[in-house]
């Protein structure tokens, strides 16, 4: 029984370095992947640092610029003093009482006019088309500091050119436009 025991000792012998020897390549295998991952790794570091470098030294360069800039800046405002600005003549348009046949016009059809703003141009003495379509940069300016709570409203909506064409019995050009 026990006879062909030296054939199965060498047998599992040969399998045994087999493995190990399978075992070491693998692990070679696996150890030089790794270095090549940590000296790329490396390498990427440094080109990154190298860059880093780079920026911070533009970044000190553009500070020093800005800096430049500054002072200059700084020195002229000094010399030259800041023109003021031309106050806007402001003188309030021509208002009612009431409305012209006891009927006011639709204001609400400007862009921009709600039933707020309606009511308050009312307040202020305004009904018709063709009295917002008369104002001129004076009055526009009178108005667009007068209304409580809308200042500029004139101006950025150009009431005027909408009411012309109110006026004119034509749509506005501005709210067909939007």
């Amino acid at each position: 029984m026990f006879q062909n025991w030296g054939f199965l000792l060498s047998e599992i012998w040969g399998l045994l370095l087999l493995a190990a020897l399978l075992g070491l390549f693998a692990g070679w295998l696996i150890w030089a992947r790794q270095r090549t991952e940590v000296i790329t790794d490396q390498s990427e570091t440094e080109r990154l640092r190298a860059e880093l470098e780079a920026c911070g030294k533009q970044g000190q360069k553009l500070s020093e610029r800005v800096a430049e800039l500054e002072s200059a800046l700084a020195e002229k405002e000094m010399s030259e003093p800041a023109p003021l600005a031309a106050p806007v003549e402001m003188s309030r348009p021509a208002s009612l009482k009431a409305p012209r046949s006891g009927k006011p016009d639709d204001l609400k059809l400007i862009k921009g006019v709600g039933p707020v703003l309606e009511e308050l141009c009312h307040k202020l003495g305004y009904f018709h088309f063709d009295q917002i379509a008369e104002w001129t940069a004076s009055e526009i300016a009178w108005v667009d500091e007068n209304l409580e709570g809308f200042k500029g409203r004139v101006t950025r909506d150009e009431w005027v050119i909408q009411a012309r064409d109110l006026a004119a019995g034509k749509p506005s050009r501005l709210s067909s436009a939007n």
